[in-house]
C-alpha cells in the first residue's frame, strides 16, 4: 500500500522568525518519496511557508485520511496564544499578537490525527521555541498524540538577531538522500549525533509523542485545548487578539506587574530588558532560600530560570555557571547521576560552555564540566571524550 508524506515548513516572515524553516524543504525533496515514507511508493506533499491555518489543517486532514503509512515532517517555530498560552506552530503571517488567528494550533495535530491506526503515523518534528514557549515547556507536555511515533527535537530561541537553521531536520535530509532509510528510531538518533554538542541543550523527541524538557508528561495542561473547525467551517477571523495580558495589574510607577512571575519575566524578555528579568527571578530565588532552604527544588528552580535567561541575553558564561551550579547541587541532594534533572543541567551546561569565546574562562569552566561528565555521562555517546578534546584545544601553546 502506498505511504503518503506531508512535507510542512513554516516560519514568520521579517523579525519575528526563529528558524529558516524552509530551507530544509529542497533537501527533502530531492529525496526519493519511497524512502521519505519508508513504503514502497508515496504520495508526497510539500507546504512551504503557508499563509492560513486553514491551508496547513485541509492537508493535513487529507494526509491524515490517506490509506497507508502516514509520515509528516515538520520544520518551524513554537509560539503560546495569548488567551489561553497553548503552542502553536506559527506561519508566515504570525505575530505575537496575532498567534491565535494567523498561527496552527498544535493540538490540531492531535486531533486529526487520532483516528488513525496505532503504529501507522510517525511525526519527525525539528522546532525552535520563543522564551515564552521555552520556560512554558518546562512544565507542559507537547502532546502530539500517544499512539503516533513522535521524534525530533525543540530548540531554544536562538540568540538576539540570530535566524537559526533547521540542523536536526537538514540531518535526517542528508542521511536519507543516502537512499536508503534506517528504522525511524535509528534514524533520529544518527540526527541527534550528528548535532553534536548543539543538541545539549534541546528538548529530544522520542516514540512516546509526549516530552517536556528533563521527563516525560501527558496531556494539555493550562487549558482546554482548541478543537480544529469542521472542513465545513471557514477560516478563523484573522483579528489581532486583544493586547492586553490577563492578570497583569500597575503598580505605583505604571509598569504592568503579573500574578504569576514567569509571565513578567518573560514580557521582559520579549521587551529586551534582559538585566530586569533576572532581578526579577533573583528575588524569587532569594525568598525561596529563605523559605525552603538553598538546595530546595523551588530555589533550583529559580536558578534553572536564571540560567536560561542568560542564554537568552547572549551571556554564556554566566548560563553554564549557573547550569553547573545546579548539577553540582542536585547531586550533593543524593540525586542520582541517571536522574533526567541532572543529567538535563549538565547537558545545557555543555552546550552553553560551547558558546564560550574566551579561552581562559573556557578553560575554567570546561574544568568543571569535565569533572561532572565524568560522572554525569548523558545518553549521548561521546560527551566526555568531547569535554577533554576541546580542553586540549584550549591549552596554552608553546
Amino acid at each position: 500500500m502506498p505511504g503518503t508524506v506531508l512535507l510542512l515548513a513554516a516560519s514568520p516572515v521579517g523579525r519575528g522568525r526563529l528558524v529558516d524553516a524552509a530551507s530544509v524543504l529542497p533537501v527533502l525533496a530531492a529525496v526519493d518519496p519511497a524512502v521519505l515514507s519508508g513504503a514502497d511508493t508515496a504520495n508526497v506533499v510539500e507546504l512551504a511557508d503557508p499563509l492560513e491555518p486553514q491551508a496547513v489543517l485541509t492537508r493535513l486532514r487529507a494526509a491524515a485520511t490517506a490509506p497507508g503509512p502516514l509520515t509528516v515532517f515538520v520544520t518551524g517555530q513554537l509560539q503560546l496564544d495569548r488567551k489561553q498560552h497553548l503552542p502553536h506552530l506559527a506561519l508566515a503571517r504570525t505575530t505575537p499578537a496575532t498567534v491565535r488567528y494567523t498561527a496552527f494550533p498544535w493540538a490540531w495535530v492531535r486531533e486529526e490525527l487520532r483516528l488513525r491506526a496505532p503504529g501507522t503515523t510517525t511525526l519527525l518534528l525539528d522546532l525552535h521555541a520563543d522564551a515564552e514557549t521555552w520556560q512554558w515547556l518546562r512544565t507542559h507536555p507537547l502532546d502530539s498524540g500517544r499512539t503516533n511515533a513522535v521524534y525530533g527535537r525543540i530548540a531554544p530561541p536562538p540568540a538576539r538577531r540570530v535566524v537559526a537553521v533547521p540542523s536536526y531536520m537538514k540531518a535526517v535530509a542528508t542521511i536519507l538522500r543516502s537512499g536508503w532509510r534506517p528504522p525511524v528510531e535509528q534514524l533520529h538518533q544518527q540526527a541527534v549525533e550528528r548535532l553534536g554538542a548543539e543538541a545539549y541543550a534541546d528538548v529530544v523527541l522520542s516514540a512516546a509523542g509526549v516530552a517536556v524538557p528533563g521527563s516525560v508528561g501527558a496531556g494539555v495542561p493550562g487549558g482546554s485545548a482548541p478543537r480544529p473547525p469542521s472542513a465545513l467551517k471557514g477560516p478563523r477571523p484573522q483579528t489581532p487578539d486583544g493586547l492586553d495580558f490577563a492578570g497583569l495589574s500597575r503598580n505605583s510607577t505604571g509598569r504592568q506587574q503579573s500574578a504569576d512571575p514567569h509571565s513578567a519575566i518573560t514580557d521582559a524578555v520579549q521587551a529586551g530588558r534582559h538585566a530586569d528579568a533576572d532581578a526579577l527571578a533573583a528575588e524569587h530565588e532569594q525568598a525561596a532560600v529563605r523559605a525552603h532552604g538553598t538546595g530546595s527544588e523551588e530555589a533550583l528552580h529559580w536558578i534553572e530560570v536564571r540560567a536560561d535567561l542568560a542564554m537568552l541575553a547572549g551571556d554564556p558564561v554566566r548560563s553554564c555557571r549557573a547550569w553547573l551550579a545546579v548539577a553540582a547541587a542536585r547531586l550533593a541532594a543524593g540525586q542520582a547521576p541517571g536522574t533526567a534533572a541532572v543529567e538535563a543541567a549538565v547537558d545545557r551546561a555543555h552546550h552553553q560552555w560551547g558558546q564560550i569565546h574566551d579561552p581562559a574562562t573556557a578553560r575554567e569552566l570546561g574544568l568543571t564540566l569535565a569533572e561532572l561528565r565524568s560522572r554525569v555521562p548523558g545518553r549521548r555517546a561521546g560527551a566526555l571524550d568531547h569535554v577533554r578534546k576541546q580542553l586540549l584545544q584550549l591549552q596554552p601553546q608553546g
